[in-house]
């Protein structure tokens, strides 16, 4: 049967592809297989790291189905677990998430690539927000776009909808590294094995850290770092993997992470 997406496992590592022809947007239906995927992901200990991309040469996501809304999709229906595109408002999601941009790439699917940790890019992607020219809002973006660039670059791209290429895009810091199309994936395996390799609760930890701390003073974040107020910190504190992380340096050998 036919599904908008697909998955494949490779040991530690889920790979999550957008399928949707011709431009791999995103409808209500879609939306909550992501969301499913993404929960069963965060929930599963044998997976540590993701990936997602779109299928194609062409589009990543353009974001919302118009053509669904037309048709009856509601913009404020239901998403499912993690809000739009299963990922941007995943509740306690602590594992990481690499984003292989193959094309385009604007709108809520800009959005779905700022929910994830790391972004790579294909020589060829361009990045947009153009809700503007159709008279509505990137809400998400809205709020993470200028946290994560240069405050008038982002507001230039909300208040125009200007496209960006990658190379504008990595000098901005939108992304992480650029590829050539036929190697995107290869560098994104890489760098997802590498991710998977260290210590997963670490991992979770620096996810927690990071959401958490976005609102807070920084004395405040520290003090709740160092009190093990945070579930991630605390089980990292009592874990055995703590104690192999000093076992092994002390023997000078490669540690052993269980993620326990």
């Amino acid at each position: 049967m036919d599904t908008p997406i697909k998955t494949h496992i490779d040991g530690k590592v889920l790979e999550v592809t957008l399928d949707r022809p011709k431009a791999n947007a995103i409808d209500l239906a879609t939306s909550r297989i992501m969301g499913g995927i993404f929960a069963d992901f965060n929930a599963n200990s044998d997976l540590r790291v993701a990936i997602i991309t779109g299928a194609g040469e062409k589009f990543f996501c353009p974001g919302w189905d118009l053509k669904a809304a037309a048709d009856g999709d509601a913009v404020d229906g239901d998403y499912g677990v993690g809000g739009f595109a299963g990922l941007q408002e995943q509740p306690d999601f602590n594992k990481p998430v690499i984003c292989a941009v193959n094309g385009i790439c604007c709108g809520g699917g800009l959005e779905l690539a700022l929910s994830c940790d790391i972004i790579l890019a294909a020589e060829h992607a361009t990045f947009a927000l153009p809700e503007i020219r159709s008279g509505t809002v990137a809400d998400a973006a809205s709020i993470k776009l200028p946290k994560r660039i240069p405050y008038h670059i982002a507001m230039e791209m909300l208040l125009t909808g200007r496209w960006i290429d990658a190379q504008e895009a990595a000098r901005w810091g939108l992304i992480n590294h650029i590829h050539p199309a036929d190697v995107l994936m290869d560098k994104a395996r890489e760098m997802a094995q590498l991710i998977a390799s260290g210590p997963p609760l670490v991992n979770a930890a620096i996810k927690e850290i990071v959401r958490e701390a976005e609102g807070m003073k920084f004395q405040d974040a520290l003090n709740k770092i160092t009190g093990s107020a945070f579930e991630t910190v605390k089980r990292l504190y009592r874990s055995e993997d703590q104690l192999e992380g000093a076992k092994a340096f002390a023997q000078k050998r490669d540690p052993v992470w269980k993620g326990r």
